[in-house]
C-alpha cells in the first residue's frame, strides 16, 4: 500500500464515473481546439492564446483519451506513474490556458468596446469561450488527478504484481476495466437427523428376597 500503488502497472481499482470525466474532458476539449483554431485564423496579433489553447486540448486527447484506451483494451500496459505525470502537466497546462485566454479576452474587450470592429468582437469572444470551457476542463482534471492518487494509493498491489492481473478489485462502487470474480457456491450435503437424548438402557431386573 502507499507509494508500491502508484509504480505499479495496471489499471487500479476506479469507480465508473471517472470515465465519464474522461469523456467530459475530451469532449471540452475538442470545443476549445475548435474555438483556438477560430482565433489563430482571425488573429491580428503576434502572440495569440489561441496556439496554447490548441496545444492543450491536443495534450488532453493523448492524455486522457490514451489513458482510456489502454485502460479499457490494455489495462497490463496501463503504467500509472507515466499517467500521473501526463495528468499533473495537464493541470498545468490547462490553468495556463485558461488565465492566458482570459488576460487577452478582457483587454480585446476593454479596447474594442462600443461594437467597434466586429471581427475583433468575435475574437474576443473566441477567447472568452476558450477560457471558460478551459476553467471546467482544469476543476475536471484536478478532480481526476485526486482520485486517480487515492485509488492508487489504496491498491495494495505491489509493482509489477498488476500485470499479471492481480489488481485489487472493490465490490462498490462499479469500476471499469476488470471483472468482478465471484466465489463459488457451496453445496452442502443433506446431514441425518441427531438423536437430542441418547437412548437409556434397560435398568437390570434384580430378584426379591425370599424368591
Amino acid at each position: 500500500m502507499g507509494a508500491h500503488g502508484l509504480l505499479a502497472v495496471g489499471v487500479p481499482p476506479q469507480p465508473l464515473w471517472l470515465l465519464y470525466i474522461k469523456i467530459a474532458i475530451l469532449v471540452l476539449s475538442i470545443i476549445v481546439l475548435g474555438l483556438g483554431a477560430y482565433t489563430l485564423s482571425v488573429a491580428t496579433l503576434g502572440d495569440d492564446p489561441g496556439a496554447l489553447d490548441v496545444f492543450v486540448a491536443l495534450w488532453s486527447f493523448i492524455t486522457y483519451g490514451g489513458a482510456a484506451a489502454f485502460e479499457i483494451w490494455a489495462p497490463r500496459l496501463f503504467y500509472r506513474i507515466v499517467a500521473l505525470v501526463l495528468q499533473i502537466l495537464s493541470i498545468i497546462f490547462w490553468l495556463s490556458a485558461w488565465a492566458y485566454s482570459a488576460s487577452v479576452a478582457a483587454h480585446v474587450f476593454r479596447v474594442y468596446s462600443g461594437g467597434k470592429l466586429g471581427a475583433a468582437q468575435s475574437y474576443g469572444g473566441a477567447l472568452g469561450g476558450c477560457a471558460g470551457l478551459g476553467a471546467i476542463v482544469w476543476v475536471l482534471t484536478i478532480v481526476h488527478l485526486v482520485f486517480f492518487i487515492r485509488a492508487c494509493l489504496m491498491d495494495n498491489t505491489a509493482p509489477g504484481q498488476a500485470e499479471l492481473g492481480q489488481v485489487k478489485t472493490e465490490a462498490a462502487p462499479q469500476q471499469y476495466g476488470q471483472q468482478q470474480a465471484y466465489a463459488p457456491v457451496q453445496q452442502y450435503a443433506p446431514q441425518q437427523p441427531q438423536q437430542p437424548y441418547a437412548p437409556q438402557q434397560p435398568y437390570p431386573q434384580q430378584p426379591y428376597p425370599g424368591q
